[in-house]
């Protein structure tokens, strides 16, 4: 398999976490986002998004981060990232895409372009992306509140995990005060004690800055 991915992306964290978890191997293609060679011709040609990951192997192109995982997850099933009863799989599903589909696309490198191609003070640029961590893991707070844990929902790592802690990342790097959410630091400090979790931080990737 080939993973085209970016160090510092949220969405290809959460794929290499998903890999590792599942003991999967993949070689992985940097494409740099800060300097446009998500735009390149040959790469458009893959992913006529221009996003990142795109997961590759013999039988498909995937995009998308959740989609990606959610094929891992029916090809690959052990580990399971998603509980077997439908109600806590919703759930998860729920959690995940609140951080995947309502916070992280909001925030992301793309749209703060778009905000200083605007002419929004950087102050407001990096404002704008720290309102948008706090409001959606504020929600997912609430959501795993009842959640005995130590993981988002459970004794063991599902797609939530895998979305949360990227989004911790991002929310730290926006200078979010991350005490305020005391479950979700609980769920990832049992994550980061993960050889899965630690191995797919940005800082352990060999494009990384």
């Amino acid at each position: 398999m080939k993973l085209h991915g970016y160090f510092r992306s949220s969405a290809s964290y959460r794929v290499r976490i998903a890999l590792n978890l599942k003991g999967l191997s993949a070689d992985h293609l940097p494409h740099h986002l800060r300097k446009g060679e998500q735009r390149d011709p040959a790469y458009l040609a893959i992913n006529p998004q221009g996003l990142v990951p795109t997961l590759q192997d013999d039988r498909a192109i995937i995009t998308q981060s959740l989609a990606i995982i959610e094929w891992l997850e029916e090809t690959h099933p052990e580990p399971p990232l998603l509980p077997s009863d439908p109600l806590r799989r919703a759930h998860v599903r729920a959690f995940a895409m609140a951080l995947a589909c309502d916070t992280h696309p909001v925030q992301n490198l793309k749209v703060l372009a778009r905000l200083r191609q605007l002419s929004l003070p950087e102050e407001q640029v990096t404002g704008w992306a720290a309102w948008a961590n706090r409001e959606g893991l504020a929600a997912c707070e609430a959501l795993v509140a009842d959640e005995s844990g130590p993981f988002c929902f459970g004794a063991a790592p599902t797609m939530a995990d895998l979305c949360l802690v990227p989004q911790l990342a991002n929310a730290r790097r926006f200078g979010v005060d991350v005490a305020s959410f005391p479950r979700l630091l609980k769920a990832e400090a049992a994550a980061k004690n993960l050889k899965a979790f630690v191995d797919a931080a940005p800082e352990r990737q060999a494009d990384a800055e």
